[in-house]
């Protein structure tokens, strides 16, 4: 069974850091546009993206920004159930296995649903990282995207011995598990 809450002297041991990241890379812009190639399941113009998400929402959802701390209602959200993405409302996280962090303001899961999470690599390292940090050995972080839409969710990091999934509550809507 995995833990459901980390400490702060594991948290602190991993030299974890969670950053504010605004504007996108070139990599990202490439990867949520589809111009590599790949097709998602849902598109729309920037200009219909516009229409159905906030200023906010949008920020971080195509242009891969992240949220301030303490500012979605989900980072210390406790109820069973669901959390999808709110660019197209694929199930992407499950409360089963979301970590307990709400001191760090942000929500995290040790992993995403089955096939509905993107990895790629986010090559725009966020200020607040420094030389040390979360990022791979070739300095880059990386991030999550829904499979269906390309939407930008969050980053993995490597805190202590876990690999952790950083995501902003913003990217999410929560459907309650059914009774």
């Amino acid at each position: 069974m995995e833990p459901k809450s980390i400490n702060r002297r594991v948290l602190m041991s991993g030299a974890a850091a969670v950053a504010v990241s605004a504007g996108a890379s070139p990599a990202r812009a490439e990867l949520v546009s589809g111009s590599d190639g790949f097709e998602f399941e849902i598109t729309h113009t920037d200009e219909e993206w516009r229409d159905l998400l906030t200023e906010h929402e949008y920020n971080i959802l195509r242009d891969g920004g992240t949220e301030d701390p303490r500012t979605s209602a989900y980072y210390d959200f406790e109820e069973v159930g669901d959390y999808h993405c709110k660019g197209c409302d694929l199930p992407v996280y499950t409360s089963h296995y979301k970590v307990n962090w709400p001191k760090k303001g942000w929500v995290f899961f040790f992993h995403g649903m089955p096939n509905n999470v993107l990895m790629g690599v986010d090559k725009k390292r966020p200020s607040a990282y420094g030389s040390a940090g979360m990022a791979g050995p070739a300095g880059d972080l990386i991030e999550t995207h829904c499979r269906r839409c390309g939407s930008h969710l969050g980053h993995v990091l490597h805190v202590s011995l876990f690999v952790i999934h950083c995501i902003n509550g913003a990217a999410l809507n929560f459907q309650a598990a059914k009774a």
